[in-house]
Formats: structure tokens, C-alpha cells, sequence
């Protein structure tokens, strides 16, 4: 099979709450794939089915071949799962934590030193291997953390927000380990709710939303649904920023905000569409700092698709 992935109407309720609402997706073998939706959405719900954590409520799951209510040990053969937080042992060094899953997973004394060796070089871990792991930064225990998804060598690596808390540095770092990931030829399917990431790492998005894919393609695909570009705007305050929201409303344009309040994004047809709303905020004594035109984010696809940001309540699990 080309799919690495392929789920038809996948189903996950939780009393009267659907987590997940008939899912369909299909990722191609050696693909990094974006699952990008905000919390609540059902991206957590949806990685614990594809790696057996959870049975589906119906619908059905093909991961390399298997299925995973069928045949689960199958799928867990194939697959490694890192999830939003760090499992690794704060006591153990780092060389440590990754010797004991080796052996855990059956290797040999000499082919899990060989094995852990190799890792922490990739990983750029190596002068810290002897290290407790409670000494680590929030980024270097998140690389051994992939590291120790990566000892039997899966054939599918599931990424959960693997940059939730990260710094910037650390973050750019984590990134650069999943593209050589890809380069090997490993399929990812990442989760996250920071557009950027998925716009940066994802050779197909897939955007979820109330536990559905509401939209999929390529991240120029995505942009293309907002229009031709954008005008970002940066207003003195928030209560600036809600007037604009206001002006841009009353000339039939659509402004949203960010994760900065005083930042807008209005999608519009083309540049020269720009003018009558900066024409209408200098009029109203609200002139912005600062603006620009371009090409529409992912936070605007979102924004249009969805009508509202990544501020879900957290999804609900058993």
C-alpha cells in the first residue's frame, strides 16, 4: 500500500461528547503530514487511535497495512509515538534512558550501545549523554525524547505538539531534527496548533476542527482559500485594534486578531483594496504604527475556515 495512513470515518465519543466525528484521512508513505488545529479540536483523540492507546468508537484505521483494531500488534511494531510532554527519567542520564529503552525493545548489549551512540550524535547530545536529565533544558530533553521514539527505527513517527512550551532556539532545533527525519524517509504526522510550524514542516496540512477535517492541501493550497493577500496591521492598543475590527466591517472586510491583541489580519482582494481602510482608520484618529501587505498565514486560513482562533477548551479524555 502507498498510504502510510488511511482512515475512513473514524468515530471517538466520549458519553455525549464526539471527540472525533468521522474522520477520513490518507497520508502517503515517507510524507510529513500537519494535523494543525487548536485545542479541543481532536488532534490528541486522533493520534491515540492510529497508535492503539484507544480504540475507536467506529469507522475505521489502516496504518502500513494494519489495522489497528484488528491487529494492533502489528501497527505498534511499525509505529513510535512522542507525545506532548517528555517521558524520559529526570534520575537517568541521558545516555541512560536511551540504553534502558534499547534494551528494553531487545536489543543486544553491543547493538544498544552502538545504537544510543549513534542517537545522541544525531540528536546533538552527545557531551550531555552523562548528564542526569533533570539538568537538561526544556529543548535537549525534548530532542532525547524523539531520540528514544527513533531506537527501533519505526517506519511512522507520531510528533503530538512536540514543541508545546519550547523557546524559540529550541523550538528551530526540533524542527531542524524533523526535517532530517523526513529526509531519511520516515512518514510524520505532526500535530500542533502553531500554524508556522505546519506551514514550515508539512508537505500536506490537514486542518481539523470539533473533531472533522474541515479543509486539506498543501500550505499555498490552504492561503489560496483566504484570497491573494493580506494586510497585517499594528495598532497603538487593544481598544484600537476592536475599532478597526469595527471600521473593517462597515466597508465589507473581515479583520481578525492574533496573539497579540493589538495585531489584525484582514484578507483582501489585492493591494490597491487596502487603501480605503487605511483611508477610514487615519479618519477616525487611529492611524496603525505599522502595516504591511502579503501573502495570507496559516492563521488566517484557520481564522476563515473556522471563524475563530486556536482558544478551544481542552479536549475531553477518559
Amino acid at each position: 500500500m502507498d498510504d502510510a495512513i488511511a482512515t475512513d470515518e473514524l468515530v471517538k465519543v466520549y458519553g455525549t461528547t464526539r471527540a472525533l466525528d468521522g474522520v477520513s484521512l490518507r497520508v502517503p508513505r515517507g510524507q510529513v503530514c500537519g494535523l494543525l488545529g487548536p485545542n479541543g479540536a481532536g488532534k490528541t483523540t486522533f493520534v491515540r487511535v492510529l497508535s492503539t492507546l484507544i480504540r475507536p468508537t467506529g469507522g475505521r484505521a489502516i496504518l502500513l497495512g494494519h489495522d489497528v483494531v484488528a491487529d494492533p500488534g502489528a501497527v505498534r511494531a511499525r509505529i513510535s509515538l512522542t507525545g506532548q510532554f517528555a517521558s524520559v527519567d529526570e534520575d537517568l542520564t541521558g545516555r541512560e534512558n536511551l540504553m534502558l529503552l534499547a534494551r528494553l525493545l531487545g536489543l543486544s548489549g553491543v547493538l544498544a550501545r552502538a545504537r544510543c551512540a549513534e542517537l545522541l550524535e544525531a540528536f546533538e547530545l552527545t557531551d550531555a549523554a552523562g548528564r542526569q536529565v533533570r539538568g537538561y533544558s526544556g529543548g535537549m530533553r525534548r530532542r532525547l525524547d524523539i531520540a528514544a521514539s527513533m531506537i527501533a527505527r519505526p517506519e511512522l513517527l507520531f510528533l503530538d505538539e512536540p514543541t508545546t512550551g519550547l523557546d524559540p532556539r529550541a523550538r528551530a532545533d526540533v524542527w531542524a531534527i524533523i526535517r532530517r527525519l523526513a529526509r531519511s524517509g520516515t512518514t510524520v504526522l505532526l500535530t500542533t496548533q502553531y500554524l508556522e510550524e505546519a506551514d514550515q514542516l508539512a508537505e500536506r496540512i490537514a486542518v481539523i476542527d470539533h473533531g472533522r477535517v474541515i479543509a486539506e492541501g498543501t500550505a499555498p493550497e490552504l492561503k489560496a482559500r483566504v484570497g491573494s493577500g493580506v494586510l497585517r496591521l499594528t495598532l497603538r492598543t487593544r481598544a484600537d485594534a476592536a475599532q478597526a475590527v469595527g471600521i473593517a466591517s462597515r466597508l465589507g472586510l473581515e479583520a481578525h486578531g492574533s496573539d497579540d491583541p493589538r495585531l489584525l489580519e484582514v484578507p483582501l482582494t489585492d493591494g490597491a483594496a487596502a487603501l480605503p481602510l487605511l483611508s477610514a482608520l487615519a479618519a477616525e484618529g487611529i492611524p496603525p504604527l505599522d502595516f504591511a501587505y502579503g501573502q495570507p498565514s496559516l492563521d488566517a486560513v484557520f481564522f476563515a475556515l473556522t471563524g475563530h482562533g486556536a482558544d478551544h477548551e481542552h479536549e475531553v479524555t477518559p
